[in-house]
């Protein structure tokens, strides 16, 4: 039987490419970590490969640092480069994907994008709101130019 389960986090984005063959084929490496006593961890890095529609699903939702679980199989190929040296390259080829953590890739790239200008606006000298301005304290039906409006056509009926 040849079956694998996997938990780890990505390590990088997936990389999506369609085939002449008119196939889609994502490829990502998922990081686990194995406990080798005394506190300490051991890191494995696993190259996964997944085909056609779940390839498509994984290069769109995907992302660096999500936590997800594989099942599949394993494969190994081989290949030979221009100089003649022979290659092998063992892979998942997965089935299944499941994503254990709720951030996508786009959740992800929006935290970015935010710590960033929080730290662009601490360089120059501006403290970030430390929580957002309620709704009852902003309404923008009423303001003063309102008022000032309602009572201009009264006055001018008279």
């Amino acid at each position: 039987m040849n079956k694998v389960l996997l938990t780890g986090r990505l390590t990088r984005d997936p990389e999506m490419r369609g085939l002449a063959s008119g196939k889609n084929v994502t490829t990502f490496t998922v990081a686990s970590n194995e406990f080798i006593g005394n506190g300490k961890e051991k890191a494995e890095y696993h190259a996964v490969v997944t085909w056609d529609r779940l390839a498509e699903i994984a290069g769109r939702y995907l992302g660096k640092g999500q936590q997800v679980a594989i099942e599949g199989r394993l494969q190994t190929r081989s290949w030979d480069d221009e100089r003649g040296a022979r290659h092998w390259k063992t892979e998942i080829v997965a089935s299944h994907v499941e994503m254990l953590s709720g951030r996508r890739k786009k959740d992800y790239e929006a935290q970015q994008a935010a710590d960033s200008l929080a730290s662009q606006a601490s360089a120059l000298g501006e403290a970030p709101a430390s929580e957002p301005i309620p709704a009852a304290s902003f309404d923008p039906g009423s303001s003063d130019d309102d008022e000032a409006e309602d009572t201009e056509p009264a006055a001018a009926a008279a």
